[in-house]
């Protein structure tokens, strides 16, 4: 299986309420996908979810296409970094672990 850690940080904190936006959107998507479990947390501007899926290929019908697609796309708009990181993983770690994995081993997106 497949687990995905991202975060995000935002530009702003009233960038919350775009991110809700996209977040709504792509939670329903989620709804009809393929995934096995899914975790969110977040405060102000720094927020992170942990998706584990069954598969690579459920992993990225769903991050490319529909609602998720498009948040990927408009995320210029709120955020100043991305990061994520896809591991083999039975289950998903735990918070501690997996903000650990991602600092460690993440892959970094600045946005400008």
């Amino acid at each position: 299986m497949k687990a995905v850690i991202t975060s995000i940080t935002l530009k702003s904190p009233l960038k919350f309420f775009k991110l809700s936006v996209f977040a709504l959107h792509v939670s329903n998507q989620l709804k009809t996908s393929n995934y096995v479990e899914f975790r969110n947390k977040g405060f102000w501007t720094k927020h992170y979810t942990m998706t584990l899926w069954r598969n690579e290929e459920d992993m990225k019908a769903f991050a490319h296409s529909g609602a998720h697609l498009d948040a990927m796309k408009k995320s210029r708009s709120i955020a100043k970094e991305i990061k994520t990181l896809t591991i083999d993983a039975n289950e998903l770690p735990n918070w501690k672990e997996a903000l650990i994995l991602l600092e460690n081993k993440g892959r970094v997106y600045k946005i400008k």
